[in-house]
């Protein structure tokens, strides 16, 4: 159906013009989330016209919604920016509905489980990208994991005496069956994904401190920027901007976060020609 093509194209764009000022600037124009929940709730209303059926609009509404109130909850959490729960709320009114192949679940739940899949492994190369480009990250983030490693040594053996601990139990059931090369190999991998998980941690949380705060002179804060104490992310607005402009405060901090929308039009595509891409990665391992 034309409609729905149009429908994805507007998504795409959308979200992709969102993905690039998100870079840019940090923040999103509330227009552009707006405009596509707009196109999304007219486009399917004429589905529903078309085929005569008020289950494109329907879906339309609800799909929208629980993308927005999910958002929501990851705003307020302080994981994701207004603008990010726009978009995907904009595309869920956009595409409650898509013909494509290679999947398991409706085209919604794909390109929702797709968004944090993908999401994961931007997140990782965001961080890393910054921590190239400011050598302060890597250095601060040796001198932290000097300072934590006795937590890793200590994960780590809890993990090896849940193992014994395990095999003991097995022994006693069954004195037939002792310590295997399986059960070695699968503990040496879960020591090998903790101490991977325990430095990737430590290393979000250096970059989060050095990378994604500075301190900055009242002069120079603007519009948009978030205070380093804010709970959520929402930049300052011209009101707040100029009662901290009146202020005695000299300097304030304030923070970034990973610019997470470039991830919708990836996570929309990929979903579209692939299907569910943790499925797809399955297969191929």
């Amino acid at each position: 159906m034309i409609i729905e093509s149009i429908l994805l194209l507007v998504a795409f764009i959308g979200s992709t013009l969102a993905g690039l000022i998100d870079l840019k600037t940090t923040e999103i124009p509330d227009k552009i989330p707006y405009v596509m929940m707009g196109i999304g709730v007219v486009g399917n209303l004429i589905k529903s016209y078309l085929i005569w059926s008020y289950i494109p609009i329907a879906l339309s509404f609800l799909v929208g919604l629980l993308f927005l109130g999910f958002g929501f909850l990851l705003y307020h959490t302080g994981q994701w920016g207004g603008g990010d729960a726009k978009i995907l709320s904009a595309i869920g009114f956009l595409l409650p509905q898509f013909s494509s192949a290679n999947r398991l679940f409706p085209f919604p739940l794909s390109f929702f489980f797709n968004i944090f899949f993908i999401g994961a492994f931007y997140m990782i190369g965001y961080i890393f990208v910054m921590a190239i480009l400011n050598r302060k990250i890597f250095i601060s983030f040796f001198t932290d994991f000097k300072n934590h490693f006795k937590e890793l040594v200590f994960i780590n053996f809890c993990i090896i005496v849940f193992l014994l601990i395990i095999n003991i139990f097995i022994a006693n059931k069954n004195p037939e069956i002792i310590a295997t090369n399986e059960l070695i190999a699968f503990g040496l991998i879960l020591i090998a994904i903790s101490s991977f998980m325990f430095i990737l941690w430590r290393f979000g949380k250096t970059v989060e401190e050095i990378g994604f705060k500075k301190k900055i002179k009242i002069s120079e804060l603007k519009e948009g920027d978030v205070p380093g104490n804010s709970k959520i992310w929402e930049g300052l607005t011209k009101k707040q901007l100029k009662e901290f402009q009146k202020s005695d405060k000299k300097y304030i901090v304030i923070k970034e976060g990973v610019r997470f929308a470039p991830t919708f039009p990836i996570a929309l595509i990929v979903t579209v020609l692939f299907g569910d891409v943790i499925f797809l990665v399955v297969n191929l391992i």
